[in-house]
């Protein structure tokens, strides 16, 4: 399967809604998202439009969708700026999803590929994300993707989730 990975565009805030809410219908979206199905589909169409016009070109987040070659959107992965301000400053990749049947392809790697080197270019030296203790599946995927656990927890409304981190520049896989 061959696919594209590219930042999102803001007149794309149909399909990132569309995407999003298939995300939050996944069997452990419970664990995986800080969000439910039943509250984004009931956000309006300025929602969903301001929320991917920040994160498209000029925005200040940035987010990143893989694309299979007939036109499905299947994956998606969100880099906020948010911890740019300490001199080892590290960025934060929320809302990470690649649709069953899709997995193990490469597309999740890309993913994150896509999100370091736009944090590189925003003088982030690293990534972090937060994964639910509970979710074994994204931390075997993110372990494989140069992610390792910083020691840090945070306790959320889903649970306790570990804290990981890559350099923007993975070591050789």
């Amino acid at each position: 399967m061959t696919f594209a990975v590219r930042r999102i565009r803001s007149d794309e805030w149909a399909r990132a809604r569309e995407l999003r809410l298939r995300a939050l219908q996944d069997p452990v979206a419970a664990l995986a998202f800080l969000d439910t199905f039943e509250n984004a589909s009931a956000q309006p169409d300025a929602f969903w439009q301001h929320r991917t016009a920040d994160a498209a070109e000029g925005g200040p987040n940035a987010q990143f969708v893989a694309i299979a070659d007939d036109g499905e959107w299947f994956g998606s992965a969100t880099v906020l700026p948010s911890r740019l301000e300490v001199p080892e400053s590290t960025a934060l990749v929320v809302g990470v999803y690649v649709a069953e049947g899709h997995r193990g392809a490469g597309a999740i790697e890309t993913l994150f590929d896509e999100c370091a080197t736009w944090s590189a270019e925003q003088g982030a030296y690293g990534i972090t994300l937060e994964v639910h203790v509970d979710n074994h599946r994204a931390q075997a995927a993110y372990e494989r993707c140069g992610f390792t656990r910083t020691g840090q927890v945070t306790e959320h409304e889903n649970g306790r989730e570990y804290v990981m981190a890559r350099p923007v520049v993975p070591d050789a896989r």
